[in-house]
């Protein structure tokens, strides 16, 4: 070891030594062979300037240099939060006892009133539970389960959520129970169950929650399609597993269901969403291929290329919306889109004047005043409808040509201003400048002063004080002297 590295070993010790002591609740104490060294976390390393790391890449846009995706991202909370009542004033002793029967009631005060628990709000209490005492809450749960009364189920299946955060060993499976009750109070506890759970399990739930969305009871499907919305926000992926197996039911109901969810997921499903949107496109269905339409505009905010297809095979389809809903994701799509182009030329020509009207709107976006003129022109020659005429018309207007003179002169630049030298020359000599000449008083309106005789020089404007008139840059400059040709105006005066 030369004497470089041993400065460099030493000035590393040193470093790490001198962190370790001011952190010393990040360090990791893993100590070497030698026992010279303390290692501390590579982030808090990083954090210091123990190491020389590279900076983070960030994607930026090449056209404004702003980083991508800025937008705030929303913040999703997987958690279930725990219901509040008068279960909450029994006791910690009691709640066990309470929920397995072995005492009948317990009395306490909850918000300045007295409450007679019985053994469902025992049950009901379990939830309160964590660490080691979670088995033993666990176990009075399922217990709870198999009871004949109505209401402990019910309580049961409450607090369900709270226990499965912590255990959920065979919770799921008394659920896929007690959704098929004969209480119908036990019912609705357990989809509603279902609906809170959803989002947080999805695994757990996931042949549950399938069997439910299809269920001929309405109470239960809205439940279950309630909780798949829910789900959308935390596991976008495992909704379009759901999505996938839906639209290949045979009930229009369900397909138009699952086509709804697709808006939800286009953003972070990925390219499996994709496929879902070209299913839906060719449903036989017009309202699935009416609702997976409406997916495009959003769609083509992140996947362009991919919108522009889709929306290519919207404009062909038979049904007015759907093919409008093509056109809106075009409006959504970078202009300079070669393929956006062709498909807006060509949608100016369509037969229904929903499309017409909505590409002849996106005509100006796309091309320059000369291309815009002679589209107008040629469109003008096959087009009857009296708006979408209008709307040519005015693309063919020119201000430049076909203007009045006020809108012609509004189109040209404004006088330059005369420079302030040049004014203080004017002011000097009297004259002011920009200035209509007054006219003399006495002379009345519409009167014209008398023509001078032949040959007679004409008269000088009686001087006034105040009298101006507009001068030139050749005056103010002195250059408005006559002088006398001194060469002959003829050659034979010259020779």
């Amino acid at each position: 070891m030369n004497r470089d590295s041993i400065g460099d070993s030493r000035a590393l010790r040193a470093l790490v030594m001198c962190v370790y002591s001011e952190h010393r609740s990040k360090t990791l104490d893993l100590e070497c062979t030698c026992g010279a060294h303390r290692f501390i976390g590579y982030e808090l390393l990083r954090r210091v300037g123990g190491l020389i790391m590279a900076r983070e890449y960030i994607a930026r846009d090449p056209r404004t240099g702003l980083p991508l995706n800025v937008k705030k991202t929303k913040h999703v909370d997987k958690t279930i939060v725990s219901e509040t009542g008068p279960w909450v004033s029994i006791s910690d002793a009691d709640v066990l006892p309470l929920a397995l029967g072995e005492i009948a009631s317990v009395d306490t005060r909850y918000l300045d009133a007295n409450h007679t628990h019985d053994r469902s709000a025992g049950v009901r209490a379990l939830g309160r539970f964590s660490g080691r005492r979670i088995h033993d809450a666990h176990a009075a749960l399922m217990i709870a389960f198999e009871q004949d009364e109505g209401d402990i189920r019910v309580a049961a299946l409450q607090v369900l959520p709270e226990i499965a955060i912590r255990k959920s060993d065979e919770l799921f499976d008394w659920l896929s129970v007690l959704l098929d009750d004969e209480d119908t109070a036990v019912q609705q506890a357990a989809s509603r169950c279902l609906t809170l759970t959803s989002p947080v399990f999805p695994s757990a739930v996931e042949t549950i929650l399938g069997n439910e969305l299809r269920s001929s009871q309405k109470t239960r499907s809205e439940a279950a399609w309630s909780g798949l919305y829910a789900l959308c926000e935390t596991w976008p992926e495992v909704v379009v597993n759901h999505v996938d197996t839906l639209l290949l039911e045979d009930d229009a109901k369900l397909r138009r269901k699952a086509a709804g969810l697709l808006r939800r997921v286009v953003q972070r499903g990925g390219s499996p969403v994709w496929d879902l949107i070209s299913w839906s496109l060719n449903d036989i269905d017009v309202e699935v291929r009416r609702i997976a339409a409406r997916t495009l505009p959003s769609l083509a905010k992140r996947e362009s290329r991919i919108a522009t297809v889709f929306a290519e095979r919207a404009m062909v389809d038979e049904d007015s919306k759907v093919r409008l809903s093509g056109i809106k994701a075009l409006q959504s799509i970078d202009t300079d889109h070669g393929r956006a182009r062709e498909l807006v030329v060509k949608g100016a020509r369509s037969k229904d004047i929903q499309v017409r009207k909505a590409c002849v709107e996106l005509l100006p976006r796309l091309f320059g005043d000369d291309v815009l003129r002679t589209m107008a022109i040629d469109l003008l020659k096959t087009e009857t409808d009296a708006k979408i005429i209008a709307s040519l018309n005015e693309m063919m207007f020119d201000v430049s040509m076909d203007g009045t003179e006020a809108q012609k002169n509004a189109q040209l630049a404004p006088t330059p201003a005369v420079p302030a030298i040049d004014r203080e020359v004017a002011e000097a000599q009297g004259k002011q400048v920009g200035l209509q000449p007054i006219r003399p008083s006495g002379q009345p309106d519409g009167e014209q002063p008398p023509k001078p005789a032949d040959g007679a020089p004409p008269p000088e404007a009686p001087g006034e004080p105040g009298a101006y008139r507009a001068v030139s840059q050749d005056e103010m400059m002195g250059y408005t002297d006559e002088f006398e040709d001194e060469e002959p105006e003829t050659d034979d005066e010259y020779f």
